[in-house]
């Protein structure tokens, strides 16, 4: 069934609608589909009295999506509905990381990825202080076990006094004295990174968004999206799980389209073809598998997080060691081109253990396989291929092509949690 959330009388006519099809909290049985002609067709067949209105539409309820929700909801007299394919809320790429609160160090200086991740931080902190969502200042290192690693330690510590951010180099030594298990030629300490409990702060964000009279619906799959006559905002076509009514027409004003793996599918819905969104969005997705420490062979103890140096193009930040708000270690992500947005599957396979483990010792000469076990997976979407260079966030206000109002977030990988509230407000400005 469809669920959605609300705690506020406002937009009456449109709760009842909605409403309608709250027959139980959430449903196992499947979202209806149809293909994309025919959910077009069925779209444009339906009438206004059988639409919903709604001012802002946002396709997406993970951290940023619910983060944007929050934002638009607080604009007064407005109404705010946030959709998502799932059963509950953040069920992919934000429940899927390292749960890291990053400080801003390694993107271009003029990047979006650099800006809104460096103002999302304060933003973070004192939104998770104010909201007693569970988070800490563990600080990290970026390691270098060679000359040319502290090459780059030194040109990276040089961008983080041009951006702003704190940070400091350590030699070996002084290394060793406060993390006497890790091995570091030089480290880069960043005391602005921290922890954060993604969970609690997608719980929070959430609460604020209905507190505010906005409304999520579960199990809402955007299947068709046309520009409404007279441009006056958009008609979207939902599935639902509910045998009753399996499918909902919506009229929005706005419409956010933080849909995270797939949010090239979702730009794609509103355009033909050959229309150069097709290409400019096209996602690329890497899996990362995390893996837990067990020990067995060894014994560590770190108190903060420990990145190696990470490749030319910042495809990745490398396999690192994070620690959770419970002090436990866990390792990860390991990075894998995929053609699948959705295989979520832990492999057991040995032969990743001790790849994973030949990596973490590195900067970790005590770990060995027989340490680690596969944990979770999490797949990133990402607009720079595979050997491609550094793309920027995605975060683009469509009136130059034609689709005033219709704001597309495309490529929100790392540090993307870390920029929700900042991405938000960008949006916020936007429209």
């Amino acid at each position: 069934m469809l669920r959605v959330q609300r705690y506020a009388a406002r937009q009456i006519a449109m709760l009842r609608q909605i409403g309608a099809m709250t027959r139980c909290q959430y449903s196992n049985t499947a979202i209806h589909d149809i293909s994309h002609a025919k959910a077009q067709e069925r779209l444009a067949q339906t009438s206004d009295e059988d639409t919903v209105a709604v001012d802002h539409l946002v396709i997406g309820a993970g951290v940023v999506g619910l983060a944007v929700g929050r934002q638009l909801s607080q604009r007064t007299g407005a109404s705010t509905l946030v959709v998502d394919k799932n059963e509950r809320l953040g069920m992919e790429t934000s429940s899927r990381n390292s749960e890291v609160i990053h400080a801003g160090i390694y993107y271009p200086q003029d990047s979006l990825r650099t800006q809104l991740c460096i103002e999302g931080k304060q933003a973070l902190y004192e939104y998770c202080a104010h909201r007693n969502v569970p988070y800490k200042r563990v600080g990290k290192w970026v390691v270098a076990q060679n000359g040319t690693q502290e090459e780059y330690l030194h040109k990276l510590h040089a961008h983080c006094k041009s951006v702003g951010v704190p940070a400091e180099i350590i030699g070996e030594s002084q290394a060793r004295r406060v993390e006497p298990q890790v091995s570091a030629r030089q480290a880069l300490v960043s005391p602005t990174t921290g922890i954060v409990d993604s969970h609690a702060l997608m719980a929070a964000l959430h609460g604020d968004l209905v507190d505010n009279g906005a409304d999520l619906a579960t199990n809402s799959r955007v299947i068709a999206i046309s520009a409404a006559g007279g441009g006056k905002g958009y008609r979207v076509l939902v599935a639902t799980s509910d045998p009753d009514t399996p499918f909902m027409a919506l009229r929005a004003g706005v419409v956010v389209n933080a849909a995270g793996l797939w949010a090239d599918r979702i730009a794609g819905l509103l355009v033909p073809e050959a229309h150069p969104w097709r290409t400019r969005y096209r996602l690329h997705y890497a899996k990362g598998r995390y893996y837990m420490y067990t020990p067995h062979a060894s014994s560590i103890r770190v108190s903060r997080l420990v990145y190696p140096v990470p490749d030319k193009h910042i495809t990745s930040l490398g396999t690192h060691l994070t620690i959770d708000l419970g002090g436990a270690i866990r390792f990860g992500p390991d990075f894998q081109w995929v053609s699948s947005n959705s295989d979520y599957a832990a492999s057991e396979d040995p032969v990743l253990l001790e790849d994973a483990a030949r990596s973490i010792a590195q900067f970790l000469p005590g770990i060995s396989a027989a340490d680690l076990s596969p944990g979770y997976t999490g797949i990133r979407p990402k607009l720079q291929g595979p050997g491609g260079a550094f793309r920027d966030f995605v975060i683009s206000e469509e009136s130059a092509d034609g689709f005033p109002g219709f704001v597309n977030l495309v490529g929100i990988e790392s540090p993307g949690l870390t920029a929700s509230l900042a991405i938000a407000r960008m949006v916020d400005r936007l429209v």
